[in-house]
């Protein structure tokens, strides 16, 4: 059964995503049936992740609305460090965020969150090297394989990738 049928996923990518990170839930929500864009930045067609995987962008971040999409992935490595710096990507994120729509972040993914100011007053997790920023953007911090806080949903290390995967589509299948 296609849990995921008729969804639209975003994945955010950028130079040196954490490889596993963007594979693992690509290729988990089309099995689910989800339709799954990969928005870059707008900077390359194909982008390489930290051990050399290459994924080829869909389009650009600033090409979408946040009206048409029901979920962002927001995958670690050093990715998150350039797509915060597009303002673009972080007004999709908070325009998706305020939209009810299901934001999903692992790792250092985190960082986007807090340039897209999604995170005061919210439970959230991260890798360990963020988590003074996180605090400091208003998170509450938990150190645990995921955190589900209203459509947010952040997990740690891609350890956590099983944890993460299900509960984004048992969020997006209700």
């Amino acid at each position: 059964m296609e849990k995921l049928k008729g969804k639209k996923v975003v994945i955010l990518v950028a130079e040196q995503f954490q490889d596993m990170e963007v594979m693992y839930p690509y290729y988990r929500f089309i099995e689910e049936g989800a339709e799954v864009i990969t928005a870059g930045t707008g900077s390359l067609e194909v982008y390489t992740g930290k051990y050399g995987y290459p994924i080829k962008a869909t389009t650009s971040a600033g090409n979408l609305s946040a009206a048409e999409i029901d979920a962002i992935i927001i995958p670690g490595g050093w990715a998150p460090d350039f797509l915060r710096r597009y303002e673009f990507v972080n007004k999709l994120v908070f325009e998706a965020f305020n939209k009810g729509k299901v934001i999903a972040s692992i790792c250092h993914g985190g960082s986007v969150l807090v340039s897209a100011h999604v995170l005061k007053g919210k439970n959230a997790t991260a890798f360990k090297a963020i988590k003074e920023d996180m605090v400091y953007a208003g998170c509450n911090f938990i150190d645990k394989d995921v955190v589900v806080d209203g459509n947010l949903i952040t997990s740690r290390t891609p350890d956590d990738l099983p944890a993460f995967c299900k509960a984004i589509i048992k969020m997006l299948a209700q």
